[in-house]
């Protein structure tokens, strides 16, 4: 079987849940200081990348990072660029610890516009496309916002989300479409009604070899997004931390039948440089552990 057909018969079938190790150049800084390290232990974008490429390296190397509970992980681009061990980052991910790499390919949200962020232009989308299929890349994911239930808004920010999807499958990559919703939104469970539907509109229009996985905050009616779970278009159905601490994701998510966790700070909390091996690699394994099992109802 073809790299590509392993990884989504993984998707598809086996337990687990996905590792969001994309923080971009805007989000770095805060999970680096998260991490234990402070803003004045690097001086520009180089060495802060290289401080975040160290804290991935650890949390990737860890002996719990591995396939048997986790399915996949989110990369920043920089992230691809770089080695573990040895080998392109995708590449450690999928051949040694049969973890199946993602990349994340937007550049970051337009201003607010209708009660959303859609996503700025990708003029790079092509190139990424193609680094990505040379790297064992099984996907991408993109990100835009839901600030409020405002109809013509929550349309606009799902059909770019599908219009970027669609030139992703046609590039031979299975897209995670992320339309977040904004925790914090006054009208939150009305904007995810909306955005359930326009969702379901566009799914229905895929054919049948048109695959795609949907990343989606977690919602605040148990199961809104049940109906997705079991789409023939859809791989998988995975869920947003968005803010919330990981006991609250995981207790949120524990009540969403066959939807996984989408981790990123809620993955990465408790975790500090300043760590010896033997309690990072602890906190780290009960970490993924109470994601699983969040993830596995």
């Amino acid at each position: 079987m073809s790299t590509f057909q392993d990884q989504l018969d993984k998707i598809r079938t086996k337990p687990g849940f996905i590792a969001a190790l994309d923080q971009s150049g805007g989000s770095t800084p805060k999970a680096l200081e998260a991490y234990g390290v402070s803003e004045d232990e690097y001086d520009g974008d180089d060495e802060m990348f290289a401080k975040v490429h160290e804290m991935r390296t650890r949390i990737m190397t860890a002996p719990a990072f591995d396939g048997d509970r986790i399915l996949g992980a989110i990369l920043f681009e920089n992230t691809v660029d770089r080695k573990v061990e040895g080998k392109s980052t995708s590449h450690y991910l999928w051949q040694v610890r049969k973890v199946v790499p993602f990349l994340k390919v937007d550049k970051g949200l337009a201003e607010p516009e209708d009660g959303v962020r859609l996503m700025k232009p990708i003029p790079t989308l092509d190139a990424s496309l193609e680094k990505a299929k040379a790297n064992d890349v099984f996907g991408t994911k993109m990100r835009s916002v839901i600030l409020k239930a405002s109809k013509s808004g929550i349309a606009a920010n799902v059909a770019q989300q599908f219009e970027v999807g669609h030139r992703i499958v046609e590039a031979g990559l299975v897209p995670i479409i992320e339309p977040e919703v904004d925790i914090h939104a006054s009208d939150k469970a009305e904007a995810e009604e909306l955005l359930r539907a326009e969702i379901a509109a566009h799914l229905d229009k895929l054919t049948s070899d048109q695959i795609v996985m949907l990343k989606l905050t977690l919602p605040e009616k148990d199961n809104l997004y049940r109906e997705f779970v079991g789409h023939p278009q859809v791989a998988k159905v995975v869920a947003l931390s968005g803010g919330y601490s990981r006991e609250e994701a995981n207790e949120r998510l524990a009540r969403q039948n066959g939807m996984i966790a989408s981790f990123s700070r809620a993955l990465a909390e408790g975790l500090s440089a300043q760590q010896s091996d033997a309690a990072f690699n602890e906190t780290m394994n009960a970490s993924i552990q109470s994601i699983f099992d969040a993830s596995m109802t």
